[in-house]
């Protein structure tokens, strides 16, 4: 199993500074011969810095950073942008609507079934399982090796775990064969508990949903 370690941040003083903030201003001395300091860009000599005291101020700007906690690193380095939100999906016609009933596979491969789907199960509060199984989806269209692992961790913290946030009920035997693929995830690690759970919602969700009320109106 892959042992993920999460970053901490540390404490740092009330003095350090973060790059682009600013602080008290001394005033600056002319350099005096024998100083200890040597002198800066814009002295009153105009001497432009060594590389040695350069590289030397940077890593005394880059120490301070570090000991930053993460909200003073956004200040530096932004977040990434939100995607944008999908297109809203066409509402299917009562005959493709009616398909649905006999149909899990054909509902969730219709992106207003899948919506008006997740929604019920919402209602219900037992959304955990249409999650998961779309999770699962997104995880099979994975190519990166890294961004593999990054996403069998999520999937496995938030829905296989015990006493996991959204734990999806799937048998001991499943599980610990799902734990055993995670090892070395591949393509298929979530394949057999993704079928369980696709079986539980034919079985189970399905048919309370067709028989809801939004349905009906659907294949009116």
């Amino acid at each position: 199993m892959h042992s993920w370690p999460q970053a901490t941040a540390r404490p740092h003083s009330a003095g350090s500074q973060v790059w682009g903030q600013a602080g008290p201003t001394r005033p600056r001395r002319c350099p005096r011969r024998g100083s200890p300091h040597p002198p800066r860009d814009g002295d009153v000599r105009g001497m432009p810095a060594s590389p040695h005291w350069r590289a030397k101020e940077i890593k005394t700007k880059l120490g301070t950073l570090l000991q930053k906690p993460d909200s003073a690193i956004d200040f530096i380095i932004p977040y990434p942008e939100k995607p944008e939100k999908p297109a809203k999906a066409q509402k299917p016609s009562p005959e493709e609507a009616l398909q649905w009933r006999d149909s899990l596979e054909k509902l969730l491969q219709n992106p207003y079934g899948l919506a008006s789907f997740s929604s019920f199960l919402r209602s219900e509060f037992s959304e955990e399982n249409i999650e998961f199984w779309v999770a699962c989806e997104d995880y099979k269209r994975t190519r990166s090796p890294a961004k593999m692992v990054e996403k069998a961790k999520k999937i496995y913290e938030e829905f296989i775990q015990t006493e996991a946030p959204k734990e999806v009920n799937i048998d001991h035997f499943t599980k610990a064969v799902t734990m055993k693929n995670l090892v070395e995830p591949s393509l298929s690690s979530f394949d057999m508990a993704q079928k369980r759970i696709f079986a539980l919602m034919e079985k189970d969700s399905l048919p309370r949903f067709v028989r809801s009320e939004f349905y009906q109106e659907l294949i009116k």
